[in-house]
């Protein structure tokens, strides 16, 4: 038998979009808590991790679904720096497509490469509003916070100094 065979999946869109929505992401606590490690060391103070920060301030009365294209209300940084308004995001190499070690797996390939390019449209589009707020946005990614830490905490430290 040659190629392979695409199984059928046995639940409907809107079923497996309920069944994802219940899986709540562990993250990547072990990178994180490597960066917590780092800003402990180099004398970081003022940070918070994990707290949900408003991108938007107007409200309206109808709130849109999510399959018409809502904007989230909010975000939920790695890490954030409140007084000066500093958010930092540890993301990951393989979901958010690293162009060095991002990869794509090859089962379902057109399912990947659409579902890696919307979590980078929705890392860009939760950029812009925070910077838009007011925010100084500072991303890393997983494979620097891993390799080389010290330069991840200078990254940070430049964006706190510039707030």
């Amino acid at each position: 038998m040659t190629g392979s065979t695409l199984t059928r999946d046995p639940l409907t869109s809107r079923q497996r979009s309920r069944l994802m929505a219940k899986i709540r992401p562990t993250g990547n606590r072990s990178t994180e808590g490597a960066l917590a490690v780092a800003f402990r060391r180099a004398g970081v103070k003022g940070w918070r991790r994990h707290v949900r920060v408003r991108l938007n301030t107007t409200r309206s009365r109808t709130r849109p679904s999510h399959a018409e294209g809502a904007q989230a209300r909010y975000t939920c940084p790695d890490f954030i720096f409140p007084r000066l308004r500093v958010a930092v995001y540890v993301d990951g190499c393989f979901w958010h497509g690293c162009p060095q070690h991002g990869t794509a797996p090859t089962q379902n390939s057109i399912f990947w490469r659409e579902k890696l390019a919307s979590n980078r449209a929705r890392d860009s589009r939760v950029t812009a509003s925070l910077r838009k707020a007011g925010w100084t946005v500072v991303r890393i990614w997983e494979h620097s916070v891993k390799t080389r830490p010290a330069t991840c905490v200078r990254r940070v430290r430049r964006a706190l100094a510039a707030s």
